[in-house]
């Protein structure tokens, strides 16, 4: 059996250019840091910039559970021009003046579309459907149907709308916009049913991550930063932020006792103590090491990924 490494790894936050998909990153970044085990929470398309969490060696373990935190966008859609891809990236499907829209009725639209949903994503995405890929199927000439899921937008807010013309002389109407969300959630599959629930169709030309759960552009560095980090020899290396820090930034911290520590880390399932939310909770040791992310079943603790070595 390959031995896992004992490497202890971390987070990176890169700040994705546009144009490069999350796997062109992940690549990158095996590079820069010298090892394979690079994985990223949650994608973004290749169109979109902004945060993208990466983790390195043992703390892939904490991709998984990361990638379900709330996310942060700001975006622009154009109402007046449908896509096949639902944003900027597909060919034009149909076009219908969209001046003089009342604030109130995109408003409106807005609130539909705000708090617990059913929303249908986007035709070209990743998602499996039979075990294929929906964009291939899509290439293939497929009509596709995808099933409604349930997302939640925490806050959907249109902070400017401007009137203007598109290449081929559409009126269209650009939306400035900026979206809380929960994980699975597609931001242009927001522009498509907005510009539908309008009458004039719509999709996105620009998007931003400003967030990934408490993972803010603040932290988040570009490739072009990363790389100098790397060159510099008087420099400290990449950035990364170590995985006890990642874990408590991230999830509920429980201070356990040497006693619990031990029967932790021997797969034991020990009293647990109710904490608010239903999500993942990091446990660290009276040292302050951070031993595993647990769960909570039936008031024992049940290890999702044990992190102490």
């Amino acid at each position: 059996m390959k031995r896992e490494s004992n490497k202890p790894g971390g987070l990176i936050i890169v700040d994705k250019p546009s144009g490069f998909t999350s796997h062109d990153v992940v690549a990158k970044m095996r590079g820069m840091a010298r090892t394979r085990r690079v994985g990223h929470a949650g994608t973004l398309d290749p169109m979109a910039t902004g945060v993208l969490v990466l983790g390195l060696e043992r703390a892939t373990k904490l991709l998984g559970h990361l990638a379900l935190t709330e996310k942060e966008y700001v975006g622009t859609i154009r109402l007046g021009q449908t896509t096949i891809t639902d944003d900027a990236e597909g060919d034009i499907t149909a076009s219908k003046a969209a001046h003089g829209i009342a604030r109130e009725d995109i408003d409106a639209g807005v609130a539909q579309l705000s708090g617990a949903i059913m929303q249908v994503p986007s035709k070209v995405s990743a998602i499996k459907i039979d075990g294929k890929r929906s964009y291939s199927r899509v290439r293939d000439g497929e009509d596709v149907e995808i099933p409604a899921r349930p997302v939640t937008i925490s806050s959907f807010v249109v902070h400017s709308a401007h009137e203007a013309e598109a290449e081929d002389g559409t009126p269209v109407t650009d939306l400035l916009v900026s979206v809380e969300c929960s994980s699975g959630t597609y931001i242009r599959a927001l522009a498509r049913d907005l510009g539908a629930g309008l009458g004039v169709g719509g999709h996105l030309t620009a998007l931003r991550r400003t967030r990934v759960g408490p993972y803010k552009l603040d932290r988040a560095r570009t490739l072009e930063q990363l790389q100098a980090a790397v060159d510099d020899p008087e420099g400290g290396g990449l950035p990364i932020m170590p995985v006890g820090e990642a874990a408590e930034a991230a999830f509920t911290r429980w201070n356990v006792t040497e006693a619990q520590a031990r029967l932790l880390l021997n797969g034991a399932r020990i009293a647990m103590p109710r904490f608010e939310g239903d999500g993942p909770v990091a446990a660290f040791g009276p040292d302050g090491r951070f031993l595993a992310l647990v769960e909570n079943q039936g008031g024992k603790a049940k290890s999702l990924a044990v992190f102490a070595v």
